[in-house]
C-alpha cells in the first residue's frame, strides 16, 4: 500500500511553527481514509452498505516537529481485526525521519451507532490487506 503524502500547510502550525499536536489526528484519518478507498470501502460505500468506522481511541507518540512547507508521508496498515472493532497502525515520516506514530481503534457500528460485526466482504478486504503488508 503506497503511503498517504501530505503537505504541511501554514495555517496548520502552532505559534512555534511546529504543526499543531491536534493536526497530526486529521493526517492519521487523512491516510485511513485513503487506505479504504484503495480497497474499495471508502466512506461514501461504507455508508450505503450501512455500517460506520468510528474512532474511540488513539493514541499518538510524536517524536519530532514537522514544520511549514514539510512533504510528509503516512504510513497506515491493519494491526488487528475484531469482532466489531479494528485496530490500526499509523506512522508519519519526512523522508527517513520518524516525526509520529499512532495507534488507532475504530469501533464497527450500524447506523444507530450499535457496535456489529463487519460485513463479510469488508472483512476479507482488511484481511487480505494485513496479509500483504506482513510479508
Amino acid at each position: 500500500m503506497a503511503p498517504t503524502t501530505i503537505d504541511v500547510r501554514f495555517y496548520e502550525l502552532d505559534p512555534y511553527g511546529h504543526v499543531n499536536h491536534g493536526v497530526y489526528l486529521n493526517y492519521f484519518e487523512v491516510a485511513r481514509i485513503d487506505l479504504l478507498d484503495a480497497i474499495g470501502f471508502g466512506l461514501p460505500r461504507l455508508r450505503e452498505l450501512g455500517f460506520h468506522l468510528l474512532v474511540v481511541e488513539a493514541h499518538v507518540r510524536f517524536r519530532a516537529p514537522a514544520l511549514a512547507g514539510d512533504r510528509l508521508e503516512v504510513r497506515s496498515q491493519l494491526g488487528a481485526l475484531k469482532r466489531a472493532s479494528a485496530t490500526w497502525l499509523q506512522e508519519i515520516h519526512r523522508g527517513e525521519t520518524l516525526i509520529a506514530t499512532n495507534e488507532v481503534r475504530s469501533a464497527i457500528t450500524d447506523d444507530s451507532g450499535r457496535p456489529i460485526k463487519a460485513p463479510p466482504e469488508l472483512t476479507e478486504a482488511l484481511l487480505a490487506l494485513q496479509h500483504a503488508t506482513e510479508h
